[in-house]
């Protein structure tokens, strides 16, 4: 009897909390039911709408002095600040001449002045046998490149950036995980390599402002990013210096290819169009730049890579590791 009495008078104060018609502030919830689940009787912050508690705000706002104004986009629309539960704000950049910082793929201080003395016609001289095979392999890939693309450099462009930013990101990676497991620094190598990754991105960025991918070239760079990636992380773990090797060639067409571009670029075969306002900022350019200095900047970015990853593979080669010797200063 004790059980049975203790069981009513706990259904007598606990009934009305758990099978009560629903509060207002939770109406968003189950509006269609009449009765409120028991887990939101429970839990009533958890489950309660969003939009209610959005709306519940709305009107305390209003009662302490009125709706808060919101800010003015540039075209004249109005925009509201998103607010993070988690104390999270964006914060609001300008450039050195105080107008609003508009690309939220970079920022100011990710800027620099590229380094065009760079010599752009250096070659690694292949000696040894996999210097060779690391070289028969890159020139074997530029064959089809050529005939795919023909004299189209700007969409030739586009997917030799979608291939040449994943080095970077892979080899800094491996580095990343082999410094957490062996309780070792890396020498600077690991911001080295994820640093030319981005700057590959940018690239990227950069030449989507001149032209547009079709939807089979779409479809060529998900199938060659995907063979590329795992290809050249299975390198990289059975070989450092050959995948540096490889990727140094690589840089060397690269610089090749856009030493093509330049060219046509001079000759009027491709029109020198105003350079894109991304590159402008990026490359810190002057206002009136042209598409052939664009060309010109991104030229000499892949021959820092080049002769990057080529330092790399032969620190390698003498016998030495990564993070024994300290990493080519950044070029920005």
């Amino acid at each position: 009897m004790s059980s049975r009495m203790a069981g009513a008078a706990l259904l007598r104060h606990l009934g009305p909390r758990l099978f009560a018609a629903e509060p207002a502030v939770l109406s968003g919830l189950t509006a269609a039911k009449g009765v409120m689940p028991v887990a939101a009787r429970i839990l009533p912050a958890r489950m309660a709408s969003t939009a209610a508690e959005a709306a519940r705000e709305d009107a305390g706002a209003k009662h302490h002095g009125g709706a808060e104004k919101p800010e003015e986009a540039a075209g004249g629309k109005s925009k509201k600040a998103i607010v993070s539960y988690w104390g999270i704000d964006t914060p609001k950049l300008v450039k050195a001449d105080g107008t609003e910082w508009k690309w939220p793929c970079f920022r100011p201080w990710d800027t620099y002045t590229s380094d065009t003395s760079i010599d752009v016609k250096k070659h690694h001289e292949p000696t040894t046998v996999p210097d060779k095979a690391a070289y028969m392999l890159v020139k074997s890939l530029r064959v089809p490149m050529d005939l795919f693309f023909r004299r189209r450099h700007a969409s030739h462009a586009l997917l030799l950036e979608t291939v040449a930013a994943v080095p970077g990101m892979v080899g800094g990676m491996l580095l990343h995980l082999r410094s957490l497991r062996r309780f070792e620094q890396s020498g600077g190598w690991i911001r080295a390599l994820l640093e030319e990754a981005e700057n590959e991105r940018m690239h990227l960025m950069t030449f989507l402002e001149v032209t547009q991918p079709r939807w089979w070239e779409r479809a060529l760079v998900l199938a060659a990013q995907g063979v590329f990636f795992n290809a050249y992380f299975v390198g990289y773990l059975v070989s450092p210096k050959f995948a540096h090797r490889v990727v140094g060639y690589l840089e060397e067409e690269a610089v090749h290819s856009y030493s093509e571009y330049l060219k046509d670029l001079e000759d009027g075969v491709i029109e020198n169009t105003p350079a894109p306002a991304i590159a402008i900022d990026y490359w810190r350019l002057p206002a009136d730049a042209k598409l052939k200095d664009v060309v010109t900047v991104v030229r000499a970015d892949e021959a820092h890579h080049r002769d990057v990853n080529h330092f790399a593979s032969d620190i390698h080669y003498q016998g030495m590791k990564l993070k024994d010797t300290p990493a080519p200063l950044s070029y920005h």
